[in-house]
């Protein structure tokens, strides 16, 4: 039993105003191919895929030359139509080349934007089957943010969605795919599935299932699965902030050849969804960001530090709101991590701990970054990045030491801290932070909430409905209109 293995994963944020280009995906490890493809994400999608694939005797993997990450994570917009085509035209020739294959694995998102092809997903594996034929079959895997609608299962056979937000379950959905693709090319298992839209546009930050009403909607899925042997469900969540077609909330079920059962279960969720959606859309209590800081003051005054808040409209990770308020309002022992800052970081080649600096940082780049800050102070370190995506890539961060006690850390791009851990292996210190200002959505929840580590929780946003905010009807939608979907309409 032959299987390729494809990556092409971006989830892209069509709003920005910078492409994502072909050099975006070439750094030192990407592409990869073979037995390096497969090594990577040992905890994610891939590495569940790959373990459960080789407890099957008989099965050889074949990786097939794929991009990884881009070197900007998500802090970017349109994947331009050169890279695509040029990544999975090489993809398809080594399909040719390397076959046949009984089936192959994908390693998708879901929320992938590219210049001139409406459904990249979907074209994906529609070029793949093309080029393994009717027989194959096809497994994919897909983060919850994606939109994906019926088209993608047009061309392939299955695919298995993460449930959580964060992303706990990535492993568990590769050795999903792994395994259902064995039987499914054994002819074991025949899949029936049902896609279903639902006209629900939430903004991400809404999102987290550690919390009613998204736990809900994730622990009916669970238990459909768990009532029905050989029943999946999917629930994408929808990704507002790509400017696609297919848009929206949405479910997959996958059965045994059972097709009015994959209706039944989606019928189900959709109704469930749809009766509950005024608090889906409404999940989560956002404060502007001058009111956020005020109440972080507050919450160190009675002791209840250390307070993490939480930009989670920064999409470009430029953006300088909170760091401006943070100064406006004097607080003080306070760690800003990240503002995505590479001509700082340029400027500052050579600078080493101690050296005092002024140097401008972050803004620019759209109205949603703001204006840069001016920064006054001194080098406090000089280091490696040390989050997965952004590991690897000869790309050094560099922390200021400014005002009473704050520090700022400059990355090259948009990052997202999801574990205090990958901001103490920088050489920082939780002991000398009151307050961290971190630019995320939902994810930081994984190392700062559900671990106990902060008892104060903030999220903020600028006043302005900017590219990122929760007010989704002041994007300019091109080929989707906010109108059509809930909230915005009924």
């Amino acid at each position: 039993m032959r299987i390729a293995v494809l990556q092409f994963a971006h989830e892209t944020v069509t709003f920005l105003p910078f492409d994502t280009t072909e050099d975006d995906f070439r750094y030192p490890g990407s592409p990869a191919a073979g037995e390096a493809l497969l090594a990577t994400d040992p905890k994610g999608y891939m590495g569940g895929f790959v373990r459960v694939a080789r407890e099957f005797d008989g099965v050889e993997l074949v990786g097939i030359e794929s991009p990884l990450w881009p070197k900007t994570g998500t802090g970017s917009g349109w994947i331009t139509n050169e890279a695509f085509e040029t990544f999975v035209g090489r993809q398809i020739e080594q399909l040719k080349a390397l076959g046949p294959f009984d089936g192959a694995y994908l390693a998708l998102h879901g929320a992938m934007g590219v210049r001139g092809v409406p459904r990249p997903e979907a074209e994906i594996a529609k070029r793949v089957r093309a080029a393994l034929g009717p027989e194959a079959r096809i497994a994919a895997t897909f983060d919850p943010h994606g939109n994906e609608d019926e088209e993608f299962l047009r061309h392939a056979d299955m695919a298995f969605c993460v449930k959580y937000f964060p992303h706990y379950d990535m492993h568990l959905q590769g050795e999903r795919a792994a395994r259902m693709l064995v039987r499914a090319i054994r002819r074991d298992y025949r899949p029936a599935t049902v896609t279903l839209k639902l006209p629900i546009l939430a903004p991400t930050v809404m999102m987290w299932t550690g919390a009613s009403p998204w736990s809900d909607l994730v622990q009916r899925a669970l238990t459909w699965e768990a009532r029905e042997p050989d029943g999946f469900v999917n629930v994408f969540f929808g990704f507002p902030w790509s400017d696609v077609p297919d848009g929206g909330m949405g479910f997959q079920v996958m059965t045994n050849g059972k097709p009015d059962l994959a209706q039944r279960i989606a019928r189900d969720m959709a109704d469930w969804a749809w009766r509950r959606r005024e608090a889906l859309v409404k999940g989560a209590t956002v404060h502007r960001i001058s009111a956020g800081v005020a109440l972080t003051k507050q919450a160190v005054a009675e002791g209840k530090a250390p307070v993490v808040i939480a930009d989670h409209s920064d999409r470009s990770g430029y953006a300088t709101w909170l760091l401006r308020e943070i100064i406006a309002q004097g607080l003080s022992r306070t760690l800003v991590a990240t503002i995505a800052a590479p001509d700082a970081i340029a400027s500052l080649a050579g600078a080493k701990p101690g050296d005092a600096v002024a140097v401008e940082i972050g803004g620019r780049v759209d109205p949603s970054a703001g204006d840069p800050v001016r920064i006054t102070g001194q080098v406090l370190l000089v280091a490696d990045a040390t989050t997965a995506r952004a590991t690897g890539k000869g790309q050094n961060w560099i922390a200021i030491r400014f005002g009473d006690g704050n520090v700022v850390v400059l990355s090259p791009f948009l990052v997202q801290i999801m574990l205090p851990e990958e901001l103490w292996s920088l050489g920082l210190s939780a002991a000398d932070y009151d307050v961290i200002a971190i630019k995320s959505r939902v994810h930081f929840r994984r190392g700062f909430d559900d671990s106990g580590f902060a008892p104060t929780i903030l999220l903020v946003e600028p006043d302005e409905p900017f590219l990122g905010t929760v007010r989704l009807e002041a994007l300019p939608y091109q080929h989707m209109r906010a109108a059509d979907y809930y909230p915005y309409s009924d």
